[in-house]
């Protein structure tokens, strides 16, 4: 079982790193191959709907190659993105956005499974507006959207505040880990 998780802030090493760094370690305890992405440290373009990629490589010649071939070696993808204006960072939607190659070139996320963590400053401040931005997105891919279960049952993991601080936020972390692991083992 192999798991990527790419990390949507601006910033590489901030709370929204440490609480993908915390998921990635409960699926190593695990024993499930873990590689993360850090979108803060790549140059991607924003798509400009062409389409050139329909049976073509994007026009844009930047980082999101590597993406993309870290999300055809993975059986599960998490997203993590701290709020935005109630959605995910602008390197997150370009990232989502880019993606369409593997979209209309076969489907190629087809079936894998996916959750996301989203960080806020708040409780109620924009996680779970942000958390739908990545079930869209997962569910636009044809994959498996998962949300953390009970007995919180958000839209996936939500943070508050600093991810370390916050015991409910990285039990909703535990709880997306094992949904993971259990959706894709089935």
């Amino acid at each position: 079982m192999k798991i990527l998780a790419i990390n949507g802030s601006p910033r590489a090493n901030g709370n929204t790193a440490y609480a993908l760094t915390y998921a990635l370690s409960r699926f190593q305890e695990l024993g499930v191959e873990t590689k993360l992405i850090q979108l803060a440290e790549l140059e991607i373009k924003p798509c400009g709907g062409c389409f050139h990629c329909i049976g073509h490589d994007c026009v844009h010649e930047d980082d999101m190659k590597q993406v993309e071939e870290a999300m055809r070696w993975c059986d599960g993808l998490v997203l993590g993105s701290p709020v935005y204006m109630g959605m995910v960072t602008g390197q997150m939607k370009t990232m989502m956005d880019r993606s369409v190659t593997l979209r209309v070139n076969g489907w190629q996320m087809s079936g894998k499974v996916g959750g996301g963590i989203a960080c806020g400053g708040f409780r109620n401040g924009g996680q779970e507006l942000t958390l739908q931005n990545m079930q869209t997105f997962f569910l636009q891919q044809d994959m498996v959207a998962v949300a953390d279960g009970p007995h919180f049952s958000h839209s996936g993991a939500a943070v508050v505040g600093e991810a370390a601080k916050d015991p409910i936020g990285l039990q909703t972390i535990d709880n997306l880990v094992t949904k993971i692991v259990k959706t894709i083992g089935q």
